[in-house]
């Protein structure tokens, strides 16, 4: 053990010299990047916290990322200027600021910087949400619009949601009278809709009869949580990037790893979905989004042509897009209820009042249920399940509110910010779905106070799926079950 220790202590040390070696050399550098950057021209950026050399504001940024940005905009004000290391960063922080960056000025703020998750895991930028804005991001959001997530394709997976809804429901009524952890059934119910819808199969559960996978369901749901984790995390490496390749933090030798699994298991699904068309020959009907999107690869008349890695790597995004949302949605929806009875129950008499008490909500009763939709709008509001919008990237100088942005600065919306901003609700902190009881305010992009997911030529394509998943799930565990905290457990401990 003393060995070991003595290993580790070497280990660590041996990191620690290379870590002040790489500062010393930004030491020396620093100053002759100031000097060569004299004569550029001076811009009048907006208000923020002077930079440190080296780090800029990165000192300033706890572990809660849009929670530390949230405070330095109470100080600076909704737009602000950050330099992350040696990033050029623009914060938003207002449904105003939101506005512009998203609509008014949306062309000039549409591109994506380049950060490794995207470089890592996204196919080398060849995916929905990380490809540089232009023509094949164009036509990736095309395709999604008018092959993936029409009315019609939509409808025609109905009886998908249907099932998992059941599937969801029935895995609980075993557990009725004793605590559960929710979590752990909301996870599966989106992963299943999706996986069934994008890939035509489930892949959380065994099934029966089906081919072995080229990956378990536990090495599913594993590869799915890296996933998120990745998604969220600040690599150093991204703002300093002669610093990038130390690997810091380890998270780009993480997102190699996960990569190349989840590449094995995509390998693998295109390769079942172009055997069954080869089987099926004139009688192949396209059963899933998989089989969509597969012959397009082959299609020479696209503006962009698309290959094998570029199908994976929007199979990939509508299959992380459609999980993570719903489920956290609806986990703090269950949570906020469950700290306020009174709310849970005018919802459960709203429910009972139009569906009636001998079977489930369909999504034909949705429309009937304002209740329940202020509920998820509010939830929405006060949980935002993407806090920080995806970065933008300026592509061009633009004017801003009297300020200059210049081109190659990264841009933030601060979703969370806006659902506090006192401006716009009353009593922010509180949890009142009465605000949205007869509001016109909506979630579909339009309404910069709530963006859930987003607006503008960077939206989120599949938020009517979302929608719809979180719904109906929602509906029917409220309809379903008696919803209570576990004993000794009262509101107040409550997230």
């Amino acid at each position: 053990m003393a060995k070991l220790n003595r290993s580790l202590n070497t280990m660590e040390l041996a990191a620690w010299a290379t870590i002040f070696l790489a500062l010393l050399l930004g030491a020396v550098l620093f100053p002759l990047i100031t000097f060569h950057s004299r004569g550029r021209r001076a811009y009048n950026l907006p208000p923020g916290p002077k930079p440190w050399p080296i780090i800029g504001n990165l000192n300033l940024i706890g572990e809660l990322p849009h929670r530390s940005i949230h405070e330095l905009s109470k100080r600076y004000g909704p737009l602000m200027q950050l330099r992350l290391g040696s990033v050029p960063v623009v914060v938003g922080a207002s449904a105003e600021m939101a506005k512009i960056f998203l609509k008014t000025k949306d062309e000039a703020f549409s591109d994506r910087p380049r950060f490794a998750i995207s470089k890592h895991s996204a196919y080398n930028y060849s995916d929905i949400l990380w490809s540089p804005y232009g023509p094949h991001h164009r036509q990736a959001r095309r395709i999604c619009a008018a092959e993936l997530f029409s009315a019609k394709r939509l409808e025609s997976f109905e009886h998908v949601r249907d099932e998992e809804v059941l599937v969801m429901l029935r895995h609980l009524h075993q557990a009725s009278g004793r605590t559960v952890r929710l979590r752990d059934y909301l996870q599966t119910l989106p992963l299943g809709v999706i996986s069934r819808v994008v890939l035509g199969r489930k892949y959380v559960v065994e099934e029966e009869g089906a081919s072995p996978p080229a990956i378990t369901p536990a090495e599913f749901m594993e590869v799915m949580d890296e996933v998120f984790v990745l998604l969220g995390a600040f690599n150093i490496g991204d703002f300093i990037p002669w610093l990038d390749w130390l690997d810091l933090q380890g998270y780009v030798r993480r997102m190699k790893k996960m990569s190349a699994t989840f590449d094995s298991f995509l390998e693998h699904v295109l390769d079942v979905h172009n055997e069954r068309r080869r089987l099926e020959g004139d009688r192949f009907v396209a059963k899933d989004m998989v089989d969509v999107l597969r012959p397009l690869a082959d299609d020479t008349d696209l503006e962009v042509p698309l290959n094998r890695d570029s199908v994976k790597a929007i199979t990939q995004d509508l299959i992380v897009g459609g999980t993570d949302t719903p489920a956290n949605t609806i986990e703090w929806a269950v949570s906020e209820l469950l700290k306020n009875p009174e709310i849970l129950a005018k919802a459960t008499e709203e429910l009972n009042d139009v569906v009636g008490l001998d079977r489930l909500v369909t999504e034909g009763d949705l429309p009937r249920l304002p209740y329940l939709e202020a509920i998820l709008k509010e939830t929405m509001r006060v949980h935002s399940a993407v806090p920080m919008l995806a970065p933008h990237l300026s592509r061009e100088d633009a004017s801003v509110d009297g300020y200059e942005i210049p081109a190659g600065t990264t841009v933030f919306v601060n979703v969370w910010s806006i659902g506090r901003d006192p401006v716009l609700w009353d009593a922010p902190q509180e949890f009142m779905l009465e605000r949205f009881l007869g509001s016109k305010v909506d979630v579909r992009g339009q309404d910069f106070e709530l963006l859930p997911f987003g607006s503008g030529r960077r939206m989120c394509p599949g938020f009517k799926v979302a929608l719809k998943v979180m719904a109906r799930s929602l509906a029917n565990l409220l309809h379903g079950f008696v919803w209570r905290l576990p004993d000794g457990v009262c509101k107040e401990n409550g997230p």
